[in-house]
């Protein structure tokens, strides 16, 4: 375990793009070849949604000069020297205190998930993820710059909690960047297929229910890596209702293309639903 985790530490930022940049060429090559829907809009929505990645980026990279500790790998790396955290206290170390980061992490993704679609405030952010009309690959990377410092500083405060050890950390974070890739693809799996993989892990047929229009569909499932987590707290839909050929993706109140540009997906948490 000390090797895989120096390994790690050594080669975080190759290894977060390079997995990240394989798996996004992946999806997008499978989207071409297998595609589950054809209302793609590639052209119209990628710049947009790719856009977003670059400001949300921009704005981590501002965060990490400004407060270096107050990203997670750094968090986790004081964490440690500091002996701080439930892991330390209970003598968890090594592959348990790695994999129990892992599934712990993953359960706390999908509790932040359940609160940001309950509270307004938050659901404002979360809902430029949601006003994408169409849905691929490139809508896993969709998401407002302050949800991105949102979700940061409960990843901080999950590592300081548990005293998370930076691989595991390092290792959740290019999992559930390569899971929101998978999920979110416009991809076609064979019935057998979808089925096998849904036991363990959200699929994209999964994920698709819920970006639905319909506000009960929207509100379910919220698992990005594992599915375990919508079964247990009984949040699991296994079809749309409209089917998948048929369902329409996105917000009712945000379907004018007008109001689905860049800049206004920036201003979008601050002005309401409704024609405007």
């Amino acid at each position: 375990m000390a090797n895989f985790s120096q390994f790690i530490a050594d080669n975080e930022p190759a290894l977060r793009l390079g997995v990240f940049l394989a798996m996004l060429a992946a999806m997008a090559g499978a989207e071409a070849l297998w595609p589950r829907r054809a209302d793609m809009t590639r052209a119209v929505r990628w710049p947009r949604n790719l856009g977003l990645v670059l400001i949300d980026t921009l704005t981590v990279r501002v965060l990490a000069w400004a407060l270096p500790a107050v990203l997670p790998v750094a968090a986790a790396a004081m964490a440690a020297e500091r002996g701080w955290g439930l892991f330390p206290a209970l003598g968890l170390d090594g592959w348990p205190a790695f994999w129990a980061t892992l599934i712990l992490f993953d359960l706390a993704i999908y509790a932040q998930h359940v609160a940001v679609h309950h509270i307004p405030v938050l659901w404002r952010l979360h809902r430029v993820h949601h006003t994408d009309t169409a849905l691929d690959a490139s809508s896993g990377l969709r998401f407002h710059p302050l949800e991105i410092v949102l979700s940061i500083g409960i990843k901080v405060a999950l590592v300081v909690a548990l005293g998370a050890p930076a691989a595991g950390v390092v290792a959740f974070e290019i999992v559930l960047n390569a899971t929101a890739l998978f999920n979110h693809a416009n991809l076609a799996l064979p019935g057998w297929l979808d089925g096998l993989l849904r036991r363990a892990l959200v699929t994209p047929d999964m994920h698709r229910v819920h970006h639905s229009v319909h506000r009960d569909e929207t509100d379910s499932n919220f698992g990005f890596n594992l599915s375990v987590w919508d079964r247990l707290f009984g949040t699991y839909r296994a079809q749309p209702r409209d089917g998948h050929a048929a369902m329409t993706i996105g917000q009712p109140d945000f379907r004018d293309a007008g109001r689905l540009g860049l800049a206004r997906l920036l201003v979008q948490p601050f002005r309401k639903g409704g024609p405007g």
